[in-house]
């Protein structure tokens, strides 16, 4: 039986196998705007933060390229890029397990949330999410330790109510952070596109190399 009653899972890495999808966005957005494409062969480098970060940090745009670069990004990934995805193996089965236990569970991402949604659906899980959680098209709620409190929300309590029921389960430091940051419990997903000692850097402690593994970790 599940300890917390309140389960997040981040999405990329964690969930869906999607790191193709992403990178065919990421390099077709650059080359519509002209611009030259960085080495993506590191996918820690952008699959878990905020996308607006990897155009600033990554593809070193401006701030106003940026924004742009975020729109062809999603033109891109909303008719080609979504459809690359596969769920991790076993992950259904810990979501069954997880909801027989009757433990709400949300998807806690950073990824726009209406792309969020409709992964869910692509990937067939959607039946076992109480809620699918994601970040804005302005950037207002685009880091964990905002969208943590928006998932507990979304499943009827809060973060205030019920920080110590609830985990994230997660495979980069940006998940470790967010979870530090709110003071709710962090599973990591060893198997995912992070790297294990940034998110021990950050806090990190309990990691699962299967997503089998995490039922007995949370």
């Amino acid at each position: 039986m599940v300890k917390h009653d309140y389960i997040l899972f981040d999405l990329d890495g964690t969930i869906s196998k999607s790191a193709d999808g992403i990178k065919y966005s990421l390099e077709n957005a650059i080359k519509q705007m002209g611009k030259p494409v960085p080495d993506l062969s590191d996918y820690t480098l952008y699959i878990g933060p905020p996308l607006i970060d990897t155009f600033l940090n990554i593809c070193h745009f401006s701030q106003e390229e940026s924004l742009r670069g975020v729109e062809v990004y999603r033109d891109i990934y909303n008719t080609e890029g979504k459809f690359v995805n596969k769920a991790y193996d076993g992950i259904e089965e810990l979501l069954k397990k997880i909801k027989a236990d009757g433990k709400k569970i949300a998807v806690c991402s950073s990824k726009y949330e209406l792309f969020a949604k409709e992964i869910i659906e692509i990937l067939g899980l959607s039946q076992y999410f109480d809620a699918v959680c994601g970040s804005t098209l302005d950037g207002s709620r685009k880091d964990k330790k905002d969208l943590i409190p928006y998932a507990l929300n979304s499943l009827g309590t809060s973060l205030e109510k019920d920080r110590e029921n609830a985990v994230i389960i997660g495979d980069t430091y940006f998940d470790t952070k967010g979870a530090v940051q709110t003071g709710i419990d962090f599973v990591g997903a060893s198997y995912g596109y992070g790297d294990i000692e940034q998110m021990k850097k950050e806090g990190g402690k309990v990691f699962a190399d299967t997503p089998l593994e995490i039922y007995n970790l949370i």
